[in-house]
């Protein structure tokens, strides 16, 4: 069984802006020095607060963020407000792909569920960046396309595999982006995220916990045996982060 690990950067000592901020965003310690003396000086450093929506289903999006912290979902909304889940982004990536190619919105809602921080860059400025700047263009059309894959994915998660295994594959994936064994979630978030009943997601967070996965206490999931977890998880989990190794070893 090959071992899934997460992808996202694991450092003791991270790089510092010129605020003496630490760098955790991939993207951007992915450039070299020059993009970074381009790129950082454009960049407003800001604090995410839980449930904070950056961007609204078809309203304008006037900035966009590069995650150093916490997580946020992009959600498909329903005509009758209901939403489910279709994406996640950490650290790893950049909230507002749809400035990249010149849309002014798009149509999901991303919002944070943890509390976290961002370099947020405005929509002509981040025109201006990618004009400017290669690496920054490339790594942003690469995390695009890794976006699609996961929200591919999980579409097809939500379809084939029972709730138990669909908890454990989001728990995990929560995790590689918080990068802390405590969640913040709550019984309807989760219920929302996984497009289900919240008795669906109390009787499948049970099983977990009864099996010795993971602590659920009202407003917070702890992971308690990382491995297993992994095991109960669908096929999905390891499929999204052996594609994401494959490219990564790729692009080095």
């Amino acid at each position: 069984m090959v071992k899934k690990t997460a992808i996202l950067p694991r450092v003791a000592r991270l790089p510092s802006d010129g605020d003496g901020k630490s760098i955790a965003n991939k993207i951007l310690l992915t450039l070299s020095r020059k993009e970074c003396s381009q790129v950082l000086p454009k960049l407003e450093f800001v604090g995410l607060k839980l449930h904070q929506v950056l961007h609204e289903a078809g309203e304008t999006i006037k900035s966009g963020y590069f995650v150093n912290s916490g997580l946020m979902s992009i959600l498909a909304v329903q005509p009758d407000g209901k939403t489910v889940e279709v994406g996640l982004i950490g650290r790893e990536g950049f909230a507002g792909l749809p400035l990249l190619v010149g849309y002014s919105n798009g149509p999901t809602r991303v919002m944070t569920q943890a509390d976290g921080t961002a370099y947020r860059c405005d929509a002509e400025t981040l025109k201006q960046l990618t004009k400017q700047c290669p690496e920054l263009e490339q790594q942003l059309h690469r995390f695009a396309h890794q976006l699609a894959m996961q929200t591919t994915q999980i579409a097809a998660c939500n379809r084939l595999h029972d709730v138990v295994e669909r908890l454990a594959r989001w728990i995990l994936m929560s995790q590689d982006r918080i990068g802390a064994d405590r969640l913040p979630l709550t019984q309807e978030f989760l219920a929302q995220m996984l497009g289900t009943r919240r008795s669906s997601v109390t009787v499948a967070a049970g099983v977990l916990q009864k099996a010795g996965l993971i602590a659920y206490t009202r407003g917070s999931v702890t992971i308690l045996n990382r491995q297993r977890l992994e095991d109960a998880a669908c096929d999905c989990y390891e499929i999204v982060q052996q594609q994401l190794k494959n490219w990564e070893a790729e692009a080095n």
